[in-house]
C-alpha cells in the first residue's frame, strides 16, 4: 500500500459576545494520556521540532490548550523524501502483514477512544459523544482496510492469441498526502507516516511541497472546493491522482407521503450533528405542501426539547461552538439576508458568546435567499414549501456540487425516481446518517473526485499494470 504525508493545520479567532448561558463560562481543562498529547512533527519514525510554534484555542473558551510545532517546506519536503524511501520496503511487505499492522492500529485507537475524543473535543468544540463516534467511524476504516488489504485481487484475462496469456496486476500507487491518526504504536515502520503539522500562514508553502513534489503520487484533501481547485492546479504539472471530498450543499426532500417524526428525527441528525459543520449536513430543507405545517410544528418541538448549546465536554451538550468566530458571522449573515427577503425565524437565529450560534430554524425561505445558494456549515435549518415532485427536483439539483441529499417518502416508485434523479453521490432514503466504511463516500459535479470507503475505495491508491506473457506453446 502507498506510504503517507499528512498535512494538519489549525487556526481560532474568538471575541467575547453577551448571551452564553453562566455555566459555559467554567473552567474546563484537557486531560489525557500524555503520549496522545503531541505537539510535534513526526517524520521517518522521530517527533521534531520546528523553529516556531503556533497556538490551538479552545473554540468554545479561547484559551490556548497546546502549542504545535509550525512546520514549514523543509519538514515537508523530509517527509516526502523519508515516505519516498519507505514507499520501497513497505510494497514489498505482503498483504497479510500489512493487514495484520492496520488491524493492531485500529485496536489501539479503539483502546485509546475516550482520551482521543478528547483532544477531537478541546481542539474542535465538537460534543463528546460525537467525538466517541468520530474515533469509533474513524477506527472502523482501519478495521475494514485492513480486511480489504488481503483482498486487492488482480485479473486473468482471455488472451484472443494462443500463445499469450493477459494479466492485470494492481500495484500501490505510491507516496500519498492524506490525513489519519495514531499509528507509531501499531508498529507502522519508520518513513510510512508521516505528520506535518503547520500554521494557516505556512499553510500554502507546506502544500504546495506535497502536491508538487515528483516523488509525491497521489493527493488526498477533504476541503472546500475554492482550495481544492488550487491543489489540484498544483499537482496537474507532475501529472499526480488525486482524491478530493470537497463541499456539499445537500437537500433534504420531505414528500407528503412520508412518516412525519421519522422525517423530524431525520433531519435532527441530519442537520445539527456537529453543529450543522459535516459536509453530509443537509443544507436545504423542501418540505412538500400537504405535509408542511405538521413537519414544521414537530421539527420545533424536537428543537426544544433535544438541543442544548455547551462546551463539549459537558455530557448533555448537544451544541458546541463553531470552529471559529468567522463561521459564526457566515451563518448570522445568512440569517439576515434570509429574513430581509421575507423568512421568518422560529427558533434561534441570535449569535451567543464567541463562535457559539443558536441553533436556528427558517420558514417562508426561497430560493434567492445566501442559505440556498452556499453551504452554511452551522446549525441554520431553512425550510421550502414546495408542490410537486418536479419542483423539488428542480430546486434540489440547482446547485454546482453534488455530495449528498435525502429523501423521505414511503411511494416507492417516487423512492426510485427521485434517488436516481438527484444529481449527488449518496442518497439517504429515510434516513438521516449515512456513512459507513463499507459503502463509498464521495460526490459529483464540483464536490469531488473520487470515493473512500467500500471495495472502490482502495482503487484510488492503486496503479493497474497490464502484463502480456508470450511465446506459450499452444
Amino acid at each position: 500500500m502507498s506510504t503517507l504525508c499528512v498535512l494538519r493545520t489549525r487556526c481560532f479567532l474568538r471575541q467575547v459576545l453577551p448571551g452564553l448561558p453562566a455555566a459555559m463560562h467554567r473552567h474546563y481543562s484537557l486531560d489525557v494520556s500524555a503520549p496522545l498529547l503531541r505537539t510535534q512533527g513526526y517524520v521517518d519514525g522521530r517527533w521534531v521540532s520546528a523553529a516556531s510554534v503556533f497556538p490551538v484555542l479552545d473554540p468554545a473558551t479561547g484559551k490556548e490548550i497546546a502549542r504545535v510545532s509550525d512546520c514549514g517546506p523543509a519538514e515537508a519536503k523530509q517527509a516526502v523524501d523519508a515516505a519516498y524511501k519507505a514507499f520501497h520496503s513497505w510494497k514489498q511487505c505482503t498483504a497479510k502483514e500489512r493487514s495484520i499492522l492496520l488491524r493492531k492500529w485500529f485496536d489501539l485507537l479503539t483502546l485509546h477512544k475516550e482520551d482521543l475524543a478528547k483532544l477531537i473535543t478541546f481542539e474542535s468544540g465538537k460534543p463528546i459523544r460525537e467525538s466517541l463516534g468520530e474515533i469509533a467511524y474513524s477506527a472502523s476504516f482501519l478495521e475494514w482496510f485492513s480486511e480489504e488489504a488481503r483482498r486487492v485481487y488482480g485479473d486473468i484475462v482471455p488472451s484472443p492469441a494462443k500463445d499469450r496469456k493477459i494479466l492485470l496486476l494492481k500495484q500501490p500507487v505510491g507516496v500519498a498526502s492524506i490525513i489519519t491518526p495514531l499509528a507509531e504504536q501499531a508498529g507502522i515502520p519508520a518513513g510510512v507516516f508521516n505528520v506535518v503539522p503547520c500554521s494557516r500562514e505556512k499553510t500554502p508553502a507546506v502544500g504546495e511541497v506535497l502536491c508538487t513534489d515528483p516523488l509525491v503520487a497521489k493527493i488526498s484533501f477533504t476541503g472546500s472546493t475554492a482550495t481544492g481547485k488550487l491543489l489540484l492546479k498544483m499537482a496537474a504539472d507532475t501529472v499526480k491522482k488525486a482524491s478530493m471530498e470537497l463541499g456539499g450543499h445537500a437537500p433534504f426532500i420531505v414528500f407528503d407521503s412520508a412518516d412525519v417524526d421519522k422525517a423530524v428525527a431525520g433531519a435532527m441528525a441530519s442537520k445539527f450533528r456537529n453543529s450543522g459543520q459535516t459536509c453530509v449536513c443537509s443544507n436545504r430543507f423542501l418540505v412538500q405542501s400537504g405535509i408542511h405545517d405538521r413537519f414544521m410544528e414537530k421539527l420545533g418541538k424536537a428543537m426544544d426539547a433535544e438541543l442544548r448549546v455547551g462546551h463539549g465536554s459537558e455530557p448533555d451538550t448537544t451544541q458546541g461552538p463553531l470552529i471559529n468566530t468567522r463561521a459564526a458571522e457566515k451563518v448570522v449573515q445568512q440569517v439576515s439576508d434570509a429574513v430581509s427577503r421575507g423568512a421568518k425565524v422560529l427558533k434561534g437565529g441570535k449569535r451567543l458568546d464567541g463562535s457559539f450560534m443558536e441553533p436556528t430554524l427558517l420558514a417562508n425561505v426561497t430560493t434567492d435567499m445566501l442559505c440556498m445558494k452556499e453551504e452554511t456549515f452551522g446549525p441554520l435549518l431553512p425550510v421550502i414549501r414546495f408542490n410537486t415532485e418536479e419542483e423539488a427536483l428542480a430546486i434540489a439539483n440547482a446547485s454546482n456540487v453534488g455530495l449528498a441529499g435525502y429523501c423521505y417518502s414511503q411511494d416507492v416508485s417516487q423512492i426510485w425516481r427521485v434517488a436516481e434523479a438527484l444529481e449527488v453521490g449518496m442518497v439517504g432514503i429515510n434516513e438521516g446518517l449515512l456513512s459507513t466504511p463499507e459503502a463509498t463516500f464521495g460526490g459529483v459535479k464540483q464536490s469531488g473526485l473520487g470515493c473512500e470507503g467500500s471495495k472502490y475505495g482502495v482503487e484510488e491508491y492503486l496503479e493497474v499494470k497490464y502484463m502480456c506473457f508470450g511465446g506459450l506453446k499452444p
